[in-house]
C-alpha cells in the first residue's frame, strides 16, 4: 500500500485545513512531514502539534519565538523564504501540496519540482504565471503536476477515466496530462455564479465589500471569495486547464452551474461528455490528488441523488462580467499578460476590499494595466516577476488615480 508523505505550504489556509482533515481520514495512505505558514504562528502551531512532523515553516520571521512556545515536541523549524523553499525540497517527502495565495508559492512549487516531487496545485498563481514553465519542469523531471482546485481535479478525473490504460501506469508529468486530452472536444469549467449570478447590471456600482464576501457555496478567504464574485477565478482556471491539459484557449469554456454539485466536465470528439459529481467539499479533490491513481474509501458523505431536485446550467453573462473575456485574451496571447491579468487583479482586489475602489473598478483596472503592457513570449522566471512587479506598481498608479 502506497502512503504519501506530504509536504503543506499553506497550511492554516481552508486548503491546508481541508489536508489535513484528508490526513486524519486516510492515514494510512496520507502522512504530513512538513507544513508552513505565512504568520499565523498559534495555528501552525496547534496543527504541528496533531501530526507532528519532522520539518515546519513559518514565513514571517518575527513570529518564530511565538510558535517555539506553541509548540510540544521539537521539529526542526524553518523560517523565511529560505526555509519556505528548503521545506518544499524535503528528502523524505513524495509530494508538496502547494495552498499559498498569491505569487508566494511559485519559486516553492518550482523548487519541489527540480527536487523530484511530485506537485499537488491548490494556487492558480502558479499555473497561471508560470504555466509553460512549471509543466515543461514537470515533464523533464518526469513528475506530476496534479490539480486539487476542485474544477481541475473533476477534469483530470473525466480524463483518466476515459483513458484508464494510462492511469495504471503513472510514469511521468506527460502521461497524465497532454496525451489524455487528444480526444477532448471542450473543456468545460462550472462555476456556481457568485452572489451575483442574477443581480443587474445597472446595480454593480452598489455592490458593497460585505455582499461580495457572501459566497453562496464555498467558504473561501476574501480574495478568492471576491474572485469568485467577479468570475475572475474562473478566469484564471480557464488558464490553469490551457496549461494543465494541454488544450488551447479556444477549447476551455465556462458554465454557470449555481449548485455546485457538478464540478465540471469534459466533452469528447465523439459528442459524448464524462462529468464530475460530488458534495461541495475540498477533501474529495485534496484526497485524489494524493491517492491518484487509486480511489480510497473515506468518511466524506456520498450523493444523495434523491436530494437533489434539479441541477441547472446557464451561460455566463460575457458583457456583464469582463473577466472571462479577459483571461481568455491574456491566455491566448501568453507570455507576461497572464501574469499582469493577476497581479493586476490582486492589487484591484485589495483595493475593493478596503474601500479604495467600487466593485467594478477591478474590471476596469485589471483591463487597463493590461492594455499598457507590452507581452514577453516564452519568459524565464526572471521575466514573469518582473512583469508581476510592474503590473502591481501600474494597478497601485491606477488606484490612486480613482481616489485622486
Amino acid at each position: 500500500m502506497n502512503r504519501k508523505r506530504v509536504v503543506i505550504l499553506g497550511a492554516t489556509g481552508s486548503i491546508g485545513e481541508s489536508a489535513l482533515k484528508v490526513a486524519r481520514d486516510i492515514p494510512d495512505r496520507m502522512e504530513i512531514v512538513g507544513l508552513a505558514a505565512k504568520s499565523n504562528a498559534q495555528k501552525l502551531a496547534a496543527a504541528a502539534n496533531e501530526v507532528r512532523p519532522t520539518s515546519i515553516c513559518l514565513v514571517d520571521e518575527s513570529q518564530v519565538d511565538v510558535l517555539r512556545r506553541a509548540l510540544d515536541y521539537k521539529p526542526r523549524i524553518l523560517c523565511g523564504e529560505a526555509g519556505l523553499l528548503e521545506i518544499a525540497c524535503l528528502s523524505n517527502a513524495d509530494m508538496v501540496l502547494v495552498a499559498i495565495v498569491g505569487t508566494g508559492g511559485l519559486r516553492p512549487a518550482l523548487g519541489a519540482i527540480q527536487a523530484g516531487k511530485d506537485l499537488a496545485v491548490a494556487s492558480k498563481e502558479i499555473l497561471v504565471m508560470a504555466g509553460e514553465i512549471v509543466m515543461r519542469e514537470a515533464r523533464n523531471k518526469r513528475v506530476h503536476v496534479l490539480p486539487v482546485d476542485s474544477e481541475h481535479n473533476a477534469i483530470f478525473q473525466c480524463l483518466v477515466a476515459q483513458a484508464s490504460p494510462l492511469a495504471k501506469s503513472p510514469e511521468g508529468a506527460s502521461e497524465t496530462h497532454t496525451p489524455l486530452s487528444r480526444d477532448v472536444r471542450r473543456i468545460l469549467l462550472t462555476a456556481s455564479g457568485g452572489p451575483f449570478r442574477e443581480t443587474s447590471r445597472k446595480d454593480f456600482d452598489s455592490i458593497t465589500v460585505e455582499a461580495a464576501l457572501k459566497h453562496p457555496t464555498w467558504n473561501m478567504g476574501p480574495k478568492i471569495t471576491i474572485d469568485s464574485a467577479t468570475l475572475f477565478n474562473k478566469g484564471l482556471e480557464m488558464i490553469e486547464a490551457h496549461w494543465l491539459f494541454g488544450v488551447e484557449m479556444q477549447r476551455v469554456e465556462v458554465v454557470i452551474h449555481p449548485q455546485s454539485i457538478v464540478h465540471s466536465m469534459v466533452e469528447f470528439t465523439d459528442g459524448s461528455v464524462l462529468a464530475q459529481l460530488s458534495y461541495s467539499n475540498m477533501c474529495f479533490p485534496i484526497q485524489y490528488a494524493v491517492t491518484w491513481p487509486d480511489r480510497v474509501a473515506n468518511s466524506l458523505p456520498p450523493l444523495d441523488f434523491s436530494k437533489l431536485s434539479k441541477l441547472e446550467f446557464y451561460i455566463p453573462r460575457y458583457d456583464d462580467f469582463p473577466a472571462l473575456n479577459l483571461a481568455r485574451r491574456a491566455g491566448e496571447v501568453g507570455g507576461t499578460l497572464p501574469a499582469v491579468m493577476n497581479a493586476a487583479n490582486e492589487i484591484a482586489v485589495a483595493a475593493f476590499l478596503d474601500h479604495e475602489v467600487r466593485f467594478t473598478n477591478i474590471w476596469d483596472l485589471v483591463e487597463r494595466v493590461m492594455n499598457q503592457h507590452t507581452p514577453v513570449a516564452h519568459p524565464d522566471l526572471d521575466a514573469i516577476l518582473a512583469a508581476d512587479q510592474w503590473a502591481r506598481a501600474q494597478a497601485r498608479e491606477c488606484v490612486e488615480a480613482l481616489n485622486g
